[in-house]
């Protein structure tokens, strides 16, 4: 097995420990950083979505698989830096006002990250207000990622879309709705572009959509 192929089974498994050593060797064998984040780790965090998108594999094997997944790329960005790799989008992240939950988000972000996108994590809790200050700031932004977790929270994920749109930010944007109570026939209600059932379908979703 090559040192790229133990790479992202280590990923997969969620070893980290293991993973981000196999990241180094594999640059020092001169594996160039762009295969190392194709083959190895996207295509293990590929592999782990459609696992969990099958119920082979549950929300802690994920977020491990996640982790593992974040630490290489860690290790490996100044590579890809000084290889001239750029980001392939920018975008953002956040749980609406109200709603205190990040694991869903933190996965979502993680997974994103993941295909090549460069995430800001707004956080949790997050006003209308905060989310257009951001878009506002930040033209580069193309994708925008809104989560409810909860029933209670819904008018939230409805108001945030709608304080977008009012304020003209959607233009050239995407915006991907999610959380367990979310639906695709809210998020047709409420105006988003997509409705993904789990984070796996999102980053596949928003890769698919984002970046051809």
């Amino acid at each position: 097995m090559s040192t790229l192929e133990e790479l992202k089974e280590m990923v997969i498994k969620g070893k980290k420990k293991k993973a981000v050593p196999l990241v180094e060797q594999c640059i020092a064998e001169g594996v160039a950083p762009q295969q190392i984040l194709d083959e190895g780790l996207i295509a293990a965090l590929d592999i782990v979505g459609e696992k969990f998108s099958a119920g082979e594999l549950f929300v802690p094997e994920m977020l491990v698989a996640a982790r593992a997944m974040a630490a290489c790329t860690d290790v490996l960005k100044p590579h890809l830096s000084a290889a001239g790799s750029e980001p392939a989008c920018y975008g953002m992240i956040a749980t609406v006002a109200g709603d205190m939950h990040d694991i869903g988000k933190n996965l979502v972000r993680m997974m994103l990250e993941g295909k090549g996108f460069e995430m800001a994590d707004l956080g949790v809790d997050v006003s209308n207000e905060t989310i257009c200050d951001y878009l506002r700031e930040h033209p580069e932004c193309k994708l925008v990622c809104l989560s409810a977790l909860l029933t209670v929270t819904m008018p939230s994920l409805a108001s945030a879309v709608a304080a977008i749109k009012e304020a003209g930010l959607d233009e050239g944007r995407t915006i991907f709705v999610g959380g367990a109570p979310i639906t695709q026939a809210f998020c047709d209600e409420i105006g988003a572009d997509y409705y993904t059932v789990d984070a796996g379908a999102c980053a596949a979703k928003a890769a698919e959509v984002m970046l051809g």
